[in-house]
């Protein structure tokens, strides 16, 4: 019998290969070796050591392939919205479906990720005529500014408005429906300002257009609130093991960070984050939600201009 080959996509630059090194190990780990796993990295220039440690990971059945997507993103790099901690990286999942026409579907994943389930699982999943699917964001649904962001800034139920660090992609649907075109129509047409940029954009664009997964498939970092334990863990936002002690499940980063080559590298990050970078995330936080309001309240944002006129 022929072989289910699951096609997975991470963005990544150098300052978070160490933690991509993390999430691959636990993906690899909980992989059945009925399935071949094809791991694509999408990135801009990655150090030689850094490619070299992770193409390391490879197994019989878990390949790893880096494909540098600077040109593509070029274009766009004038008109991005990009501040605080968010780089050019964020946007690479937007050009999957163009750039792998021979992928019908295809999973997308943060490196801020732990695989405790066969992700075949998640690939297998119908997606009928969805964009894609993917799991509301409980960060947003977490207070007022973000919920209010969400329905005013973006024209998005907050309960319907999903995280776009953990995707499964109907790329067939979103090349037939020309997501890179409309994306770059929207951006360069309207400027909107964004909280949660690429994430923005794909919720507007793919709006009822969702298969809602179940929480246990991008269970957030903010909180234990789960019935057993989840199929995969997002340490986002500011959430992460590597900088802060007792980070809800961040004993699953731990177990899949001593088994790769960058164990005492994520040892010297956690050492050397201390009062001044906790300081900078509160004054970050503090500006995200003050934008998040901000937004909500404006005349150029993706409800009043795409929804409601």
């Amino acid at each position: 019998m022929k072989k289910l080959t699951v096609p997975i996509f991470f963005s990544c630059d150098d300052n978070y290969i160490p933690f991509l090194a993390a999430a691959i190990r636990s993906l690899s780990d909980n992989s059945s070796k009925e399935n071949a796993y094809v791991i694509r990295i999408l990135n801009s220039g990655l150090k030689e050591e850094n490619v070299r440690k992770i193409k390391a990971m490879q197994t019989d059945n878990v390949i790893i392939r880096f494909t540098d997507v600077t040109k593509k993103i070029a274009p766009f790099l004038s008109v991005l919205n990009l501040r605080d901690y968010y780089t050019a990286s964020i946007y690479y999942r937007i050009f999957i479906p163009a750039m792998f026409p021979e992928y019908k579907k295809a999973i997308y994943l943060d490196s801020d990720i732990i695989v405790l389930s066969d992700i075949a699982e998640l690939y297998s999943t119908p997606l009928g005529d969805n964009m894609l699917a993917g799991v509301p964001d409980d960060i947003i649904a977490s207070r007022k500014e973000f919920i209010d962001y969400a329905e005013l800034g973006c024209g998005i139920k907050h309960r319907r408005y999903f995280n776009s660090g953990v995707m499964l992609m109907n790329l067939d649907l979103m090349r037939k429906n020309d997501i890179e075109g409309t994306f770059s129509h929207l951006m360069n047409t309207y400027h909107f300002n964004t909280v949660c940029p690429d994430q923005d954009y794909l919720n507007v664009i793919c709006k009822d257009r969702v298969l809602y997964l179940d929480k246990g498939w991008n269970k957030m970092s903010i909180d234990r609130k789960y019935n057993g334990v989840p199929k995969l863990i997002h340490f986002n936002m500011f959430n992460k093991p590597w900088q802060y002690d007792n980070v809800s499940y961040g004993e699953y980063f731990w177990e899949y960070a001593k088994k790769t080559d960058f164990y005492e590298e994520i040892l010297e990050i956690r050492r050397n984050f201390g009062e001044k970078q906790i300081e900078e995330q509160q004054i970050g936080l503090e500006n995200l939600v003050a934008n998040a309001v901000s937004i909500s309240n404006e005349s150029n944002n993706f409800r009043a201009v795409l929804f409601e006129a």
